[in-house]
């Protein structure tokens, strides 16, 4: 599974949060975890593969948000108590 981090420009409340959310789940039905943050300027999200950043970039502009960068790490899932 993989980690993937996106950095987004424009995002000011939470129905931001909501709208690029829905856009990754849309982009990406196999998302798992997804999550973004305005103050922040951030999206995360975990995919059994590594996504494709021009698909998500082209998906996230066409929303009127600025895609800013994207980075992937393997995700560890953690058990019970973190183990």
């Amino acid at each position: 599974m993989v980690k993937t981090t996106v950095k987004i420009g424009g995002m000011a409340c939470g129905m931001c949060e909501s709208h690029i959310n829905d856009v990754i789940r849309k982009t990406f039905p196999d998302a798992k975890k997804v999550s973004s943050s305005h103050t922040k300027g951030t999206a995360t999200f975990v995919t059994d593969e590594e996504v494709n950043g021009d698909t998500l970039k082209s998906a996230i502009e066409e929303t009127g948000y600025h895609f800013l960068g994207i980075s992937s790490e393997p995700y560890v899932k953690h058990g019970l108590f973190g183990r």
